[in-house]
């Protein structure tokens, strides 16, 4: 897939995982295409790798329609991610971590410590820490040195509500056992100590599943009054 097509397509996942695009909405070449300003073939490819990504369905007579995805397939989801991500730590740890992954790892440490120090989670620090988690994340799972981790670990992320892009909880106290975490996971890798790293990791993201289970409800609730309350991205329509 070329460089446009990557453009494209990171565009569209982004646009799902943050809700953007709701299930059941229709997704077509043209409205995208004139919306992104390109041309409607790295769309056509966009599309095709989101179907491979299981975010869209192609459906006869009615195109590519946002994928609905039950409680169930999430959590499903949150479980193969804490399995995957804990097999990474595990790794990484034994294998050892270079001085330049070290310091990328602290770092992002440092800029979650100053974005919580402040009590409390302004609405400009979402996007920065939202950052700051990704990174972290995926310096620990390229550090298993296993492309099949990193393959794998990628399509449980490709699931609303079970990915490290988006941000659920705006709520300082969630975000700073979260982040204290992430203090814990790093340093039992940096130690060497695999088993308590796996564990860690493990438990981190099984935690953040079983929050999400408990209030599924309200951050659907939000999700669509966010929805309501932004301007259309596209000229789409409902699939029905």
């Amino acid at each position: 897939m070329d460089t446009l097509s990557q453009q494209v397509t990171e565009t569209l996942r982004t646009w799902i995982l943050h809700g953007r695009l709701t299930p059941g909405t229709r997704v077509e070449e043209v409205p995208i295409a004139e919306t992104l300003k390109v041309s409607r073939t790295p769309v056509r490819a966009a599309l095709a790798a989101l179907a491979m990504e299981g975010l869209i369905d192609h459906q006869p007579k009615k195109g590519y329609l946002v994928r609905a995805f039950a409680l169930e397939d999430i959590l499903a989801a949150y479980e193969v991610r804490s399995v995957l991500e804990g097999l990474a730590c595990r790794r990484f740890a034994a294998l050892g971590v270079d001085d330049a992954t070290a310091a990328l790892l602290r770092d992002c440490l440092r800029t979650g410590d100053e974005i919580l120090a402040k009590g409390q989670l302004l609405l400009d620090d979402l996007a920065p820490y939202q950052q700051m988690n990704v990174t972290l994340h995926n310096a620990l799972m390229q550090g298993a040195r296993n492309p099949w981790v990193v393959r794998f670990g990628a399509q449980a992320q490709a699931v609303p509500f079970a990915s490290d892009r988006i941000m659920l909880w705006h709520d300082h106290g969630v975000i700073l056992r979260s982040h204290d975490d992430h203090h814990r996971i790093v340093q039992a890798v940096i130690d060497g100590d695999a088993a308590r790293a796996e564990q860690l990791m493990r438990e981190h993201v099984y935690y953040a599943g079983i929050l999400l289970r408990d209030n599924y409800q309200r951050v659907l609730d939000e999700r669509a009054g966010s929805a309501v309350a932004q301007d259309p991205p596209l000229a789409l329509s409902n699939g029905a």
